[in-house]
């Protein structure tokens, strides 16, 4: 059996909800496409989705295998890439992670930079929080990463420790939105949007104490990721967030003030396993 085909259908069945939309997602016909999902749940054991007249819909085993094999199609496609890489003469992919925060031209930024140092190396960037980075660059799974400090950085080798000062977001209606620069102890009862602990946990409990040294601590700790989802919460007027300038943007409704003092900063650097820099790290870690 072709699993790496069958996969292909299964995952298309899966984000499409219909075996005929997923048949000319795919280029083939309908009937060839459900033999091969019927294939695979017997070869696999499990019933991956339940059918009906009208729709398809994932079984609990489908739900979880679902995103396993997304990942060994994601892996498959790197492999065909570098076999392609190696065959034309070049010298390989460099695999690099980048965090969920970054804001969109730093990302852009870090990219042009890395093409412009012409290392002959294909980049290939994957959105990891620093928690999974660390992870993956212990594995060997990531050749390099950008990663935000303290974290544990015991095997690995570091690009220079950037610092960038966080300013408050808040609702313009806020009693301190008016303020040249905002003390942490004058936000009162407000909630604070942060991300998840396991994302960085030494970073998370970092601000919390620097926030309870200041006089503050929030009345609640509410977790978010998305940016539109923790604006969303700071446009309710019950909460804040702690964000660089540059990722402040300009939302109506929102403002963004300095901190009294600058008792909160993002750091961050690349970091790769020691032992493994090369031109292509190096172009990376100087593009940071």
């Amino acid at each position: 059996m072709d699993l790496i085909r069958h996969l292909e259908c299964f995952v298309a069945v899966a984000e499409e909800s219909h075996f005929g939309r997923a048949a000319r997602r795919l280029g083939m016909a309908q009937p060839p496409l459900s033999q091969r999902v019927q294939r695979l749940e017997k070869e696999l054991g499990v019933r991956l989705f339940e059918r009906t007249s009208r729709r398809v819909a994932l079984t609990r085993p489908g739900q979880l295998l679902l995103p396993e094999a997304r990942a060994l199609l994601d892996r498959h496609e790197t492999l065909r890439a570098l076999a392609r890489r190696v065959r034309e003469g070049g010298s390989g992919l460099l695999r690099a992670g980048l965090p969920p925060d970054l804001a969109g031209p730093t990302v852009a930024a870090l990219l042009e930079g890395f093409r412009r140092a012409d290392t002959g190396v294909e980049l290939e960037v994957r959105e990891l929080t620093t928690a999974e980075q660390l992870a993956a660059l212990r594995a060997r799974e990531l050749d390099v990463g950008l990663v935000h400090h303290p974290c544990a950085i015991e095997g690995l080798a570091l690009g220079p420790v950037l610092r960038r000062e966080l300013g408050v977001l808040l609702a313009e209606s806020a009693d301190v939105a008016g303020a040249e620069a905002v003390p942490l102890a004058a936000l009162g009862a407000r909630e604070l949007v942060l991300f998840p602990r396991a994302g960085a946990p030494a970073l998370y409990d970092e601000i919390l104490n620097s926030c309870a040294r200041e006089g503050w601590t929030p009345r609640a700790v509410r977790h978010g990721r998305g940016e539109n989802f923790v604006r969303g919460l700071v446009l309710s007027g019950q909460a804040v967030a702690f964000v660089p300038r540059a990722e402040a943007g300009d939302v109506p409704g929102l403002v963004w003030r300095p901190l009294a003092g600058a008792p909160l900063a993002r750091r961050h650097s690349a970091a790769w396993p020691a032992g493994r820099e090369d031109a292509a790290v190096t172009a990376f870690a100087e593009a940071v």
